[in-house]
């Protein structure tokens, strides 16, 4: 993929990135409490970097985002899309931990504070990658040789 677009390359890197989280959230000692962690809840009390907290499920979604963004980085169109789609899944998970809290039962992720910053900046990340290489293509088109115009006789 050395000639690939910038899309490609954002939606690859993102895709390796989260692939690091959801392998980090498995780790002893990078996720504390890791021997208590539970698939889903609000009650898991494991925490990736003693910060953010995850589940199993939370793991999961973050391995899955990383394989998506991974596989869908070999084309340009796919790569538009997992930035798009993966942006506004990212801007829901921040609403919705936003307005069901950390306490709330109805907290399956589970996500507290730091996890709805850290969804904010991803939202941000993907939707910022996603319009950034729209730009980058139409620099391109406008940079690009026009087409020759026939001569007049």
């Amino acid at each position: 993929m050395t000639n690939g677009s910038l899309a490609q390359t954002l939606a690859l890197v993102l895709g390796v990135a989260f692939l690091g989280i959801g392998v980090l959230g498995f780790i002893p000692g990078i996720t504390t409490d890791l021997g208590d962690i539970k698939f889903a809840g609000k009650d898991s009390p494991s925490e990736l970097l003693g910060i953010f907290q995850v589940s199993i499920l939370h793991n999961i979604v973050h391995l899955l985002f990383g394989i998506a963004g991974v596989a869908l980085s070999r084309t340009t169109a796919n790569a538009k899309m997992y930035l798009l789609y993966s942006g506004v899944i990212y801007v829901a998970l921040f609403v919705y931990g936003v307005i069901v809290g950390t306490g709330d039962d109805a907290n399956f992720i589970p996500a507290n504070g730091a996890d709805d910053v850290l969804h904010l900046v991803f939202a941000v990340g993907l939707l910022g990658s996603w319009i950034s290489k729209g730009s980058d293509e139409m620099v391109r088109d406008r940079t690009a040789t026009p087409p020759s115009a026939p001569l007049a006789p």
